[in-house]
């Protein structure tokens, strides 16, 4: 399909920089398939009305990490050029794959100190700013070290406009968060509180966990004309038998899975075969999920609002349908919703036609 069918006018007033407190706060705008009352505005903290007894809602349980390093390039001998690199996905103990800018001056060999207690060998390079860190510090020396030197990963529309805080540690976290490895927050679960889970438990309606570690590739714009050649950069996840079983149990009796997020979604995907059976699954995915997928897993999904020409949003509209869902990101930006990672959220039922 044509990349530019995904684009959309969003303007800045639309783009959230902080987060609304208290998080269920957030505005959840509800879209159910065109043949039916489309949309309904709402907050997250209304969705135990929306959802009943035996449904289960399907967390992203990964913790986003301080992947942000800022370090200086040395060549032999002597120091240099101020690196940016942003971790995306770790291959060993010892090695991470990131993001440098500026990555055209880098080379095989060179050597980048990050603060005076962290250092690195580029020992590989690739396309894009892509290369591969060897750490001079490793296992749980390496994660106490960059949770120490690294910054909050905050995406480019936000970082480009105000810096890191300690805030940011807090509230660009999930409260479940528990798997240490993304460096994006799965945002569609930003708003749930322990109050709302309450909410939820005491209607019945059950939680269960998958991990995928978000990579910095989720920020990464679609350069393609077509979809066809765009490349999905992969991202590492897994689904344990004891989820497998139980969401499998869900669908057997009746009850509707609810994704919260595209990472959750895409992970459940990844794992299902074609009859929808989610099996246990491990492993590195780069799915890409555009129109004319057919949805093997969630009956629902609940997720931010994505930026134009991006995967999320091609996802999004493979799940309720292009049209749907240029007429609900009209009617958001209309009516003030707020966009992206600290915004608002939406409710969307699949689209089956």
């Amino acid at each position: 399909m044509r990349v530019d069918l995904f684009d959309f006018d969003l303007p800045e007033h639309n783009i959230a920089l902080r987060p609304v407190s208290p998080r269920e706060a957030a505005r959840l705008l509800v879209v159910r398939p065109a043949n039916e009352a489309p949309y309904e505005d709402r907050t997250v903290g209304d969705l135990p009305s929306l959802l009943r007894a035996g449904d289960a809602l399907v967390f992203n349980d990964t913790r986003v990490i301080p992947a942000q390093l800022e370090g200086i390039r040395h060549r032999d001998g002597a120091g240099g050029q101020k690196v940016s690199a942003t971790l995306h996905m770790r291959i060993a103990a010892d090695r991470w794959k990131a993001f440098a800018k500026p990555g055209k001056r880098i080379k095989l060999g060179d050597r980048i100190t990050f603060g005076d207690s962290l250092a690195a060998i580029v020992e590989a390079k690739g396309e894009g700013g892509d290369i591969t860190l060897h750490f001079e510090a490793s296992g749980p020396e390496l994660d106490r070290t960059i949770a120490t030197v690294g910054h909050i990963p905050l995406p480019p529309y936000i970082a480009s406009k105000r810096e890191d805080d300690e805030a940011d540690r807090r509230d660009y976290q999930t409260i479940y968060a528990r798997e240490e490895g993304a460096v994006a927050a799965p945002t569609a679960g930003l708003h749930f509180t322990d109050a709302l889970f309450e909410k939820l438990d005491a209607l019945g309606v059950e939680r269960h966990f998958v991990t995928l570690h978000v990579g910095a590739g989720t920020f990464l714009p679609v350069k393609a004309d077509d979809t066809t050649e765009h490349v999905m950069h992969e991202e590492i996840g897994y689904v344990s038998q004891e989820t497998a079983d139980a969401l499998n149990a869900v669908r057997a009796r009746g009850g509707r899975i609810v994704s919260v997020g595209t990472t959750s979604l895409r992970l459940l995907e990844s794992a299902a075969d074609e009859d929808g059976t989610i099996k246990p699954w491990s492993g590195a995915t780069g799915i890409f999920i555009t129109p004319g997928y057919r949805f093997r897993t969630a009956d629902m999904l609940m997720t931010n609002f994505h930026l134009p020409k991006s995967t999320l949003f091609m996802l999004v509209s493979a799940f309720s349908g292009l049209e749907t869902m240029r007429g609900a990101y009209a009617h958001a930006i209309a009516t003030g919703y707020r966009f992206y990672s600290y915004g608002d959220s939406s409710l969307l039922f699949r689209n089956d036609r």
